[in-house]
C-alpha cells in the first residue's frame, strides 16, 4: 500500500512508521521533518500535500499538540489551541483527502487517553480527543467508496515516560509494539468507525 503518515517524527508516529514501513510505501509528512514538509494546521498545506503525493491507499495522522493548564482561568483561545492543533487538522485531512484515497482505502486519526481518564490540567486536550473520536464514529457511516476511518487512542507511551513525568500519576505506560499493532489493525484490517484503545 501507499500510505501518507503525518507526524512520524513524534513518539506515537514513530511506532506507526516502525510497524507499517517494512510492508508498505510510507511517505512521511511533518512541519520540520519528513519526506514532505507541510504544516497541516493550514488547509492550503493539506491541499498542496495531496496534490504532490497523488492517490494513496491510506492516510495516518499522529499529531497531538494542544493546551495544558488549570481549568480556572482557561480562556476560549487556549481551548481553541487544542482544537486548532489536534482536532481541526485531522478532520481537514479527511475532508480534503476523500478524493485522494483509493476505493476501500482508509484514514487513521490519533486521539489519546485524556477524554477517558482525565488528569489535572487536561480539559482542553480531552475536548479535542473527544471531538476526534466522535467525528470518526459518525463519519464512518457516511464515507464514500468503501473508505474506512478509525482512530488510535493510546495511553502514554513508555518512550514518553520522562517527558510527561509527574503528569500521569497512576497511569499505565504502553509499549511501542502495542501502539504499533493498533495502527496495523486500523490500516491493514477491515474495521470501520472504531476507536482502538491501547491501555
Amino acid at each position: 500500500m501507499k500510505i501518507i503518515l503525518i507526524g512520524a517524527g513524534g513518539a506515537v508516529g514513530k511506532t506507526a512508521l516502525q510497524t507499517l514501513n517494512p510492508r508498505h510505501e510510507v511517505i512521511t509528512v511533518g512541519r520540520t521533518s519528513g519526506d514532505i514538509l507541510a504544516d497541516i494546521e493550514h488547509v492550503d498545506n493539506i491541499r498542496a500535500m495531496y496534490k504532490q503525493i497523488g492517490k494513496v491507499d491510506a492516510v495516518v495522522c499522529s499529531i497531538g499538540d494542544g493546551h495544558f493548564g488549570p481549568l480556572k482561568g482557561m480562556t476560549g483561545q487556549q481551548l481553541m489551541l487544542s482544537i486548532n492543533r489536534k482536532m481541526l487538522p485531522q478532520v481537514s485531512l479527511v475532508l480534503e483527502g476523500l478524493d485522494n484515497v483509493n476505493d476501500r482505502g482508509s484514514f487513521t486519526l490519533t486521539t489519546g487517553v485524556l477524554n477517558r481518564d482525565p488528569i489535572v490540567g487536561g480539559a482542553a486536550a480531552a475536548a479535542a480527543n473527544g471531538a476526534v473520536d466522535g467525528f470518526v464514529k459518525a463519519a464512518a457511516v457516511d464515507m464514500p467508496r468503501g473508505i474506512r476511518i478509525n482512530a488510535v487512542s493510546p495511553e502514554v507511551l513508555e518512550a514518553s515516560r520522562e517527558k510527561y513525568d509527574g503528569f500521569f500519576r497512576g497511569h499505565r505506560h504502553v509499549s511501542n509494539e502495542e501502539v504499533g499493532l493498533a495502527y496495523s489493525k486500523s490500516v491493514e484490517g477491515v474495521l470501520n468507525g472504531q476507536v482502538f484503545i491501547v491501555e
